[in-house]
């Protein structure tokens, strides 16, 4: 008999357990069909005509599937106010956003080593001081940066918007950085030390190697801020150094008479594909550089 109850106390607290977790995968079903619908209705309105939009609605499947409006979003060959290829600005972001990418979290990860494992008198003022960059409004450097490129020839340039990107970039890379090297342990900067390595050595052959959680972490943020600004590209970006982000609202706001629902979702889609790429193929090494600093020790 006694047997006989915990045997069904167990069955009893398992049933509950496989209900619960049931009812778990139910929300997360629901949460996640509720923030992928939007992601359907851009996709089917983009293979849609403009009659069957009109004549269907948001959640309806595309009765005759047609890519005539992704050419059209991407051509670079159209020309008048009707049509703004996106093509030749999706070129200008990635010569913009790779550089400024890998230079900010290159430097960012110098300035973390440094201000982690080689202080000095002044450090931690000099990491208040980058610090505060995080906190700085876009709006605010606007007028110092716009004279500044002008200064040195690189006003309305794609380099003039890398600069742009890199300056503003270093502090977050510097933060995150720092507060990732400041759990390596300082008996392996010393031992390194002893042994007569210096500051590269030390870092390419220590610091680098414990580094890849970190960086992915700064490769994903740097290239989401940088690939989707739209305030420095319109405003240090000239007619021929535009980033996406730019032409993609020309294009929505186009005054044409006709407003081209599946035109302007396939460009969306165009402009989001590098960052959802982005996230898709190095999104578990985002989470897993954000927690790797979370401990000292």
């Amino acid at each position: 008999m006694a047997a006989d109850s915990t045997s069904n106390t167990i069955y009893n607290e398992n049933s509950k357990l496989s209900i619960g977790r049931i009812v778990i995968y139910i929300l997360l079903v629901l949460c996640a069909l509720y923030y992928l619908a939007p992601l359907y209705v851009m996709l089917s309105t983009s293979v849609k005509t403009l009659d069957e939009i009109r004549s269907g609605n948001l959640l309806s499947f595309p009765v005759s599937p047609t890519g005539a409006a992704w050419s059209k979003a991407w051509s670079s060959s159209c020309t008048g106010v009707d049509c703004n290829g996106l093509e030749p600005f999706f070129l200008n972001s990635i010569k913009m956003a790779v550089p400024a990418v890998l230079i900010s979290t290159f430097v960012g990860s110098l300035n973390g080593y440094v201000l982690a494992h080689w202080r000095f008198r002044g450090s931690e003022i000099l990491f208040t001081a980058l610090m505060v960059g995080c906190f700085i409004p876009f709006q605010v450097v606007i007028l110092p940066m716009a004279r500044l490129l002008g200064m040195v020839d690189l006003a309305n340039t794609t380099p003039g918007l890398v600069f742009v990107h890199i300056v503003y970039g270093i502090a977050f890379t510097t933060l995150f950085f720092r507060n990732y090297y400041v759990t390596v342990p300082e008996e392996l900067v010393k031992a390194a030390r002893i042994d007569g390595a210096g500051f590269f050595m030390t870092y390419w052959k220590i610091i680098f190697p414990l580094s890849l959680p970190i960086f992915m972490v700064c490769f994903i943020w740097q290239f989401t801020q940088i690939w989707n600004d739209f305030l420095f590209g319109v405003v240090f970006g000239g007619s021929d150094a535009k980033p996406v982000t730019v032409a993609l609202n020309n294009l929505v706001n186009t005054s044409t008479g006709v407003t081209e629902y599946n035109v302007n979702m396939a460009a969306a889609i165009i402009a989001a594909l590098p960052t959802l790429v982005v996230y898709l193929l190095a999104g578990k090494y985002f989470v897993r550089g954000l927690t790797a600093g979370a401990v000292k020790g």
